[in-house]
């Protein structure tokens, strides 16, 4: 039996494997520029914040905003052309959206990734699954801030008190938090259990069949 009337997730490092394209647009930019790449292990640590804060963290100190700029719009090219290279849905989530729809749950999606990235995303892997999908775009602060929540909260008519956030991240934790909602914390993103701990996770899963059972028992 379902807990919630909404669930609102995370996209990267949620639902999709996004984390390889990431770093090879990130890279490429780099390159391009003639500034050292970084390692997959590096931007993982990079992600949350949404594309511009990639770039700003991965970029060498020092880095002017005008450089800072190029180094954007380069990405921003490039990712744009090979945003499906190699990303995919974790195993175990286009079943665990299904088991949720099958229950009557609204399903949503809210990220930092820029919108256009968002809307093609979901409709290339998540067909006809969220009710609605929020990515960066203007006039709406992005996450930690809750404006992306609320904005999906608004478009499915759903009270905050019968939706859940679920995300990866201690940028999810904190946006949970400032939207006023439940939260469930997966561990097989882009933070670890230790690391989702430390930053104040009060509840973590480690598969989708957990998350599953954390949503509905």
């Amino acid at each position: 039996m379902k807990k919630y009337d909404l669930a609102v997730f995370d996209l990267d490092g949620t639902i999709l494997y996004t984390l390889e394209d990431l770093k090879n647009s990130l890279n490429y930019a780099l390159q391009t520029h003639g500034y050292p790449t970084r390692t997959l292990d590096e931007v993982r640590r990079f992600v949350g914040n949404g594309v511009r804060k990639l770039v700003q963290r991965g970029a060498p100190a020092g880095t002017t905003p005008a450089e800072l700029a190029a180094l954007y719009d380069t990405f921003h090219q490039h990712y744009h052309a090979h945003d499906l290279d190699t990303t995919r849905p974790y195993d175990g989530i286009p079943e665990l959206l299904d088991a949720l729809r099958a229950q009557g749950m609204r399903l949503a999606v809210v990220s930092n990734k820029v919108d256009y990235a968002v809307q093609a995303l979901c409709q290339r892997f998540f067909p006809q699954k969220f009710d609605v999908a929020v990515g960066d775009r203007d006039g709406v602060r992005n996450k930690p801030a809750p404006d992306m929540v609320d904005a999906a909260l608004a478009a499915v008519g759903i009270s905050r008190e019968k939706a859940v956030y679920i995300g990866d991240s201690e940028v999810d934790i904190q946006t949970a938090r400032n939207a006023g909602m439940d939260e469930i914390i997966v561990s097989w993103g882009f933070r670890s259990a230790e690391e989702l701990a430390a930053q104040g996770a009060k509840c973590v899963v480690d598969s989708p069949a957990a998350l599953l059972a954390a949503l509905t028992e």
